[in-house]
Formats: structure tokens, C-alpha cells, sequence
């Protein structure tokens, strides 16, 4: 019998021999899943800190073109209000509110007549105060409202001078605290974005930079490999470059779409600011953040695999 127990020690033998085969053949798949999944999750990793980055630059790029847009919003709503006498003729009225809309200065011009400024105030105090006066104590009015650079302390002061000159004028107010206000806050806010936006790119550059640094550390033994093998620096460099380089092509266009979908409901929220039709500094802006995503990728890259080649192969560890 053997020849039997021969057989089956054989048999045996295939059978382990195949096990082994097979359970082989899975780690090796599992390794290679893990592997996958963690130099996935690595780049995914780079991609979300790069878009986040880009994305708040972007943003503080954004505010920044568009404060003076904001500030001249604001300085067009501020008005000169010219009261008439009841003795003016229309004529005369007609004739002080066409030269008013000839003025260069000029944005446009509202004639408000006493009744109807009696109307509106009756309507803001909750009561006829006319049928309690048994008159209407208001005058008819006139509202001047001048483009952005024509706004500002000196000109209102001139204009309202020559204004009360006129023999059927009564008083000329505006806001003049307002207009101090948004003289003394404007260049302070200018100054503070830009020293904020500097602020921020330099956390950018530290951010993707120590986040491409990680990505190239847990690939530092493959880089040693190559270089001990005989590979060129600059052969070892070109892929990680050229990998990462994609990388931030990605998160630059998610950071630029997700920027247009801020800027286009900002606009839907506040379409009189007229935000979107800015269309050459909204693209120098978003320009700007494609080039700081790849310009900032590249050279990161490029020192992170410089240091892992210039060391030596024990200090790897």
C-alpha cells in the first residue's frame, strides 16, 4: 500500500502547493488594493488642500477688484437735495433741473413735488399730519446724485454754495458725515485686503507646499530606489513633477468653477452692484489663481524631490 500513501502525500502536496498559490495571489492583490487606495487618498488629500487654498485667494482677489465698485455704489446713493421755494416758477425749476443733468458730475436727477414727498412721509410717520397742520408744510425738492468721483467733500461743498446763490432755492443738504465716512474707510479697506490677500498667499505657499511634501515623504524609499540603481535626478524628478503639475491643474479648475458659482449667486444677491460685468478682472483674477495652483505645485515639487535626492540612504530613515 505504498504506492498509495505516495498518492496521496502528492496529492496532498498539489493541494497545499495550490493553497499557498492562491493565498499568495490574494495578499498580493490586497497589497496592491491597499497601495492604490492610499496613493489615491494621498493625491486626494493634495487636491482638497490645494482647492481650498485657491479658492479663499480667489475669493479675497474678488473683494479686492471690486472695492472701488462697491465703494462707488455707495457713493452714487448718496444725494443732494436741493429744496425750492413755493414762490419758483416750473420754468425756472425745469430750467435748474436741465442744467443740473447737463453737469458732467451728474449721474441723474429726481424732482420730487411737495405733494408727493407728503405722501411719503405721511405713509413712513403711520398719519395724515396734513389734515392735522391743515397745510402742507413741505417744499418741493430736487435730488442730485453725481457719479462716484465727483463725490466727495470739496466738490458737494462747491456745488452746494453755488446752488444756494440762487434766489428760489431755500436750503441744499447731503450727507455729509456719509461722505467723510466713506472718504476717511475706503483706502484703509483697500489697504487691509491687500495686506490680508499677501497674508493668505504666503499660508497657500506653506499649505501646498507641506502638503506636497508629505505626498513625496511616504514615496522617499522609491526615489532612493531609482537613484541606487543609477537613474538621473532629473529622470527622477520629471513624473513627480508632472504628476503633481495635474494635480494642481484639478484643483485650480474646481477652485475657479467653484469661484463662479460664488461670484454669479453674490451678483443674483446684489445685482445692482453689477459684479459680473467686470470681465477682464474677474479673468485676471482667476488667471492669477490657475497660475499661483501650478506655479506653487511646480516649484514645491521639485525642492520636496531635491531634498529626498540629496540625502543620503541611511538618513532616509
Amino acid at each position: 500500500m505504498e504506492w498509495q500513501k505516495n498518492i496521496l502525500n502528492s496529492f496532498g502536496s498539489w493541494i497545499s502547493f495550490l493553497f499557498l498559490q492562491k493565498h499568495s495571489a490574494l495578499v498580493k492583490s490586497f497589497q496592491e488594493n491597499f497601495q492604490k487606495r492610499r496613493v489615491l487618498t494621498g493625491y486626494l488629500s493634495v487636491v482638497i488642500s490645494i482647492t481650498l487654498v485657491l479658492f479663499f485667494v480667489g475669493i479675497l482677489g474678488l473683494f479686492l477688484i471690486n472695492t472701488n465698485r462697491v465703494a462707488s455704489h455707495f457713493r452714487e446713493q448718496i444725494a443732494l437735495t436741493i429744496y425750492i421755494k413755493d414762490s419758483a416758477k416750473d420754468i425756472e425749476i425745469k430750467q435748474l433741473q436741465k442744467k443740473l443733468q447737463l453737469d458732467e458730475g451728474t449721474k441723474r436727477v429726481e424732482f420730487t413735488p411737495k405733494e408727493e414727498a407728503a405722501e411719503q412721509y405721511a405713509r413712513d410717520i403711520g398719519e395724515d399730519f396734513i389734515e392735522f397742520l391743515g397745510y402742507n408744510p413741505l417744499l418741493n425738492s430736487i435730488d442730485v446724485f453725481f457719479n462716484a468721483e465727483f463725490v466727495n467733500t470739496q466738490l458737494l461743498e462747491a456745488t452746494k454754495s453755488s446752488l444756494e446763490a440762487i434766489d428760489f432755492v431755500n436750503e441744499v443738504i447731503y450727507d455729509q458725515p456719509l461722505v467723510n465716512l466713506l472718504d476717511n474707510n475706503i483706502r484703509q479697506i483697500t489697504l487691509v485686503l491687500i495686506i490680508t490677500s499677501t497674508f493668505f498667499i504666503a499660508i497657500a505657499l506653506l499649505l501646498i507646499n507641506s502638503s506636497i511634501r508629505l505626498s513625496i515623504y511616504s514615496k522617499r524609499f522609491i526615489i532612493k530606489t531609482m537613484q541606487m540603481v543609477g537613474a538621473t535626478k532629473s529622470f527622477i524628478r520629471k513624473p513627480f513633477i508632472f504628476t503633481h503639475l495635474r494635480l494642481g491643474v484639478i484643483s485650480s479648475f474646481i477652485a475657479v468653477s467653484g469661484l463662479t458659482l460664488f461670484l454669479f449667486e453674490l451678483n443674483r444677491r446684489f445685482p445692482e452692484l453689477g459684479l459680473t460685468t467686470q470681465r477682464l478682472e474677474i479673468g485676471i483674477v482667476f488667471t492669477s489663481v490657475i497660475i499661483l495652483g501650478l506655479g506653487i505645485t511646480g516649484i514645491s515639487t521639485f525642492f520636496a524631490t531635491q531634498r529626498y535626492l540629496n540625502l543620503k540612504s541611511d538618513a532616509i530613515y
